[in-house]
């Protein structure tokens, strides 16, 4: 008999109440729940129907570990019933098997606590099949081991809460954010959520077993082990979105029981979300908060090319927040620039203001009408917070004047009224401004010639540019300015855990590597043309490039060799060579990552001519190591054997 297609408007299973679904389909947040620990009802489908007698468990994971909060076994019609010990945990997650054949395992996400940047939310109901098994196993992808889920907070509940972006675990079907007006048909992300589905639904009880063996030996890593059961060949398939791609997609082909599916094979096994709120448009660069929030500075008011008053804040899961868009604080047109300091204030350049906005955490603003004018800015890029609390500002002084303008404005511990104005080292126009281990601040000259290119973004012949490095005494180093010849229109630079520099240089569409010492110690030409605008560096110390004149996302293997595949090296391309993509990419200018492993981009521009705004953020689901946020000096993994997750760091000297 053929497997019932899930056409997506099937009701809801009968043990989920009427009052429930609905409060499922609004979005978050959902009410609290009470103390008392409620039975948890449920239904197990595989290839659209009941799974009897299926061993069911529910789970919770925290950053102290997995623990099982109770077990059953489903009727004939598929249902379950199960009443926990305790009601606490991080994320709250079923897992599901057939009794005695162990290859299919099914998983959904029932809730998650307290502690995250989305209030907590319990489910008195839950659908349990391939669908949710794929989205609970992608937005959960950097917390999931071989006891199961667990981490520290806030990464941990946020992976948890956008999983529901992903799938509604009430109903078992796609979420409000994949299907909504921004994602839906315009992407294909709800095709391959479809298809990875149907990958598993292979391993169905009655499936044809031998469609199950190479399910499971094609999501086997190079030199790995293959997986025992569906759940770990998905969460395969998430940290290698390369694998096996051609031959997975002809496999899937052979169950169609999710629709809609991919027409094609993919190029990665990768999921983005696009999220475009009000007034999220044009973004610059984004900043991540401490509970996951993510701020923008916004060039142009959508569908126009006049300055944004407006500074945007989007919760974990997307969803606007702080009543964003905030406006106030001197804000006018803001650039590539944006920083949060140690009480949580956020710093953004008013490019067109030629000052600097603050906001409190909460989204209040802090400065003056017109913005802090301290130190003569003149059309303020790159932002950065020492171990000190000094604000180092990228004082770019815009597209006219002379070769060699501009400066570097640091406000001692944040007070703009003591503002040090850095001169020399070779300070051309500088544009971006990160801070290493050592307190030093690292900069990159955009040059003049260099800077005309954000006007015409038409690169033409060689540009030049070069690195300048102040010290904590807010002096330039004795090896700047650097200079190379590959170091060609530098912009939007990033610090590993080791201390190395990475530059990308948009013209000769490389990434340059250079040593804490100064010296350049790799040049990584890029597979395709894509004008690499900036970097990231995640937990891993993996290398993300966010492509401008080609919207994609590539990924170099960093210093930490060990955390690619097995024959990379140093500077080795990890994804295919025109980098990840997605119809919901735009021309990007900034990525950025968070503590649940999600990539956040900046679409700033949708089209290069006529020069056209981007429409808001896109996040890709779980495919890099977390990183303590806000972003310090040098990146760090959230961790679970201290006392915080993110402890803070303090400057050393070089050796």
């Amino acid at each position: 008999m053929a497997p019932a297609k899930h056409s997506w408007h099937r009701p809801v299973a009968a043990l989920a109440a009427s009052a429930t679904t609905a409060l499922a389909l609004t979005g978050l947040p959902a009410a609290t729940p009470p103390s008392t620990t409620p039975t948890l009802h449920g239904t197990v489908t595989s290839e659209g129907k009941p799974l009897p007698h299926a061993d069911v468990t529910l789970f919770t994971g925290d950053r102290q570990g997995v623990r099982k909060l109770g077990h059953a076994t489903t009727d004939a019609k598929g249902a379950f019933q199960v009443r926990p010990t305790e009601r606490t945990g991080s994320v709250l997650y079923v897992d599901a098997a057939p009794h005695g054949d162990r290859s299919l395992r099914l998983r959904s996400v029932v809730g998650f606590g307290p502690g995250g940047g989305v209030p907590q939310r319990r489910e008195s109901a839950v659908t349990v099949n391939e669908f949710t098994t794929v989205a609970a196993t992608y937005a959960l992808a950097q917390f999931t081991g071989q006891r199961g889920i667990t981490g520290p907070s806030p990464g941990l509940q946020n992976a948890a809460a956008t999983s529901y972006n992903l799938a509604d675990p009430v109903s078992g079907r796609p979420g409000k954010v994949v299907t909504d007006q921004n994602n839906g048909g315009k992407n294909d992300t709800l095709a391959t959520l479809g298809t990875l589905a149907n990958l598993v639904s292979l391993c169905a009880p009655g499936a044809d077993p031998g469609r199950c063996h190479d399910m499971l030996r094609l999501a086997t890593p190079q030199h790995g082990t293959a997986p025992a059961d569906t759940a770990q060949a998905v969460l395969n398939l998430a940290h290698n979105p390369r694998l096996a791609t051609g031959k997975l997609y002809a496999l899937a082909g052979r169950a169609q029981v999710y629709t809609p599916a991919l027409a094609a094979a993919p190029q990665a096994w990768v999921l983005a979300l696009h999220y475009a709120p009000p007034d999220v448009y044009a973004p610059g660069r984004m900043a991540i908060d401490a509970k996951g929030n993510v701020w923008a500075s916004n060039n142009w008011l959508p569908g126009t090319r006049n300055p944004s008053p407006y500074v945007t804040v989007q919760d974990a899961v997307g969803n606007p927040t702080l009543n964003s868009p905030i406006s106030g604080g001197g804000m006018k047109a803001g650039a590539w620039g944006i920083a949060i300091d140690h009480d949580g204030s956020v710093w953004v350049p008013s490019y067109g203001g030629d000052a600097m906005a603050k906001y409190s955490s909460s989204g209040k603003p802090l400065s003056p009408g017109t913005g802090f004018k301290n130190g003569d800015l003149n059309h303020p890029q790159g932002t950065a917070v020492d171990q000190k609390g000094n604000i180092w500002i990228a004082n770019f002084y815009g597209l006219k004047g002379s070769r060699g303008q501009g400066s570097v404005i640091v406000y001692p511990h944040g007070d703009p009224s003591k503002a040090i104005t850095i001169k020399g080292g070779g300070l051309d126009h500088p544009f971006s401004i990160q801070i290493d281990g050592y307190g030093r601040a690292w900069v990159t000259n955009a040059r003049l010639n260099g800077a005309k290119l954000l006007d015409t973004r038409v690169p033409s012949g060689h540009v030049g540019g070069s690195v300048t490095v102040i010290g904590p005494d807010f002096k330039p180093t004795s090896f700047s300015p650097i200079k190379d010849h590959s170091l060609d229109w530098p912009l939007g630079l990033a610090v590993d855990s080791k201390n190395n520099v990475w530059v990308p240089a948009f013209v000769s569409n490389s990434v340059i590597e250079i040593g804490p010492s100064g010296k350049i110690t790799g040049v990584y030409k890029l597979a395709t043309a894509i004008a690499p605008w900036s970097l990231a560096i995640d937990g891993s110390d993996r290398v993300w490039v966010a492509g401008f004149g080609s919207p994609s996302v590539s990924v170099l293997c960093g210093v930490n060799t060990s955390a690619c595949p097995p024959g990379s090296s140093t500077g080795s391309l990890l994804t295919p060579p025109h980098g990840y993509r997605s119809n919901s990419i735009q021309h990007l200018t900034a990525i950025q990552l968070d503590q649940s492993g999600n990539v956040w981009l900046a679409n700033n521009w949708s089209e290069l001519a006529p020069p056209t705004g981007g429409n808001g953020l896109v996040e890709l689901i779980g495919v890099a190591t977390p990183v303590c946020t806000p972003l310090s000096p040098v990146p760090s993994r959230p961790a679970t054997t201290s006392s915080t997750a993110c402890p803070s760091q303090t400057s050393t000297r070089p050796r």
